[in-house]
């Protein structure tokens, strides 16, 4: 466990050191049964993983087994809020201007009702640690009624992570070990 003490440079090197070493296909197949116990939403946004960021290819097909519609992420603006539009696994994606994988311009852009979001660390209050281009905080914003879901290994938990007057928190966080909310 880390320190608020620590700076958030600090405890991301660390805990992407940590992701990577947690990142295994037991722990990755080991969250895909929690999806059905995530909070309702019919639009479910989530994200195409880069490095040791929990892949997301076994949750999005459970996902759509379940009925939900599925958007990812774009980066359209490095200042303002991200867009979001509609996927489905197989559809081409382009990089963004985050260099993130994403739909093209032709698809249509939905409203997530349900975010799911990737992290670096998470703490016990529900604050996540993100690379630190705050895409998430300012999309969070922008969306205050979506629920705000980290997806992580349970290993990514810290004991708490400083915290400043942008970072939102999240309603709750998906591991191997199961969906766990943030009261």
């Amino acid at each position: 466990m880390f320190h608020s003490r620590m700076d958030k440079a600090d405890i991301r090197a660390r805990m992407r050191a940590q992701r990577k070493l947690l990142n295994t296909p037991d722990a990755v197949e080991a969250i895909v049964p929690h999806a059905a116990d995530l909070p309702s939403g019919d639009v479910v946004a989530l994200y195409r993983s880069i490095g040791a960021e929990v892949p997301t290819d076994n949750l999005a097909e459970a996902l759509l087994a379940q009925g939900r519609t599925l958007c990812l992420p774009v980066v359209t603006s490095r200042e303002e809020a991200m867009v979001f539009r509609h996927w489905s696994p197989g559809d081409p994606l382009e990089d963004d201007l985050a260099g993130c994988p994403a739909p093209l311009d032709l698809a249509s852009t939905v409203t997530p009702d349900l975010v799911i979001t990737p992290l670096v660390a998470f703490d016990a209050a529900g604050y996540r640690l993100g690379q630190g281009g705050g895409y998430y905080d300012r999309t969070f914003a922008a969306l205050p009624d979506a629920v705000r879901v980290g997806l992580a290994f349970a290993g990514q938990q810290v004991e708490t992570l400083p915290v400043e007057a942008h970072d939102i928190r999240l309603h709750g966080v998906l591991t191997e070990n199961g969906y766990r909310a943030f009261v």
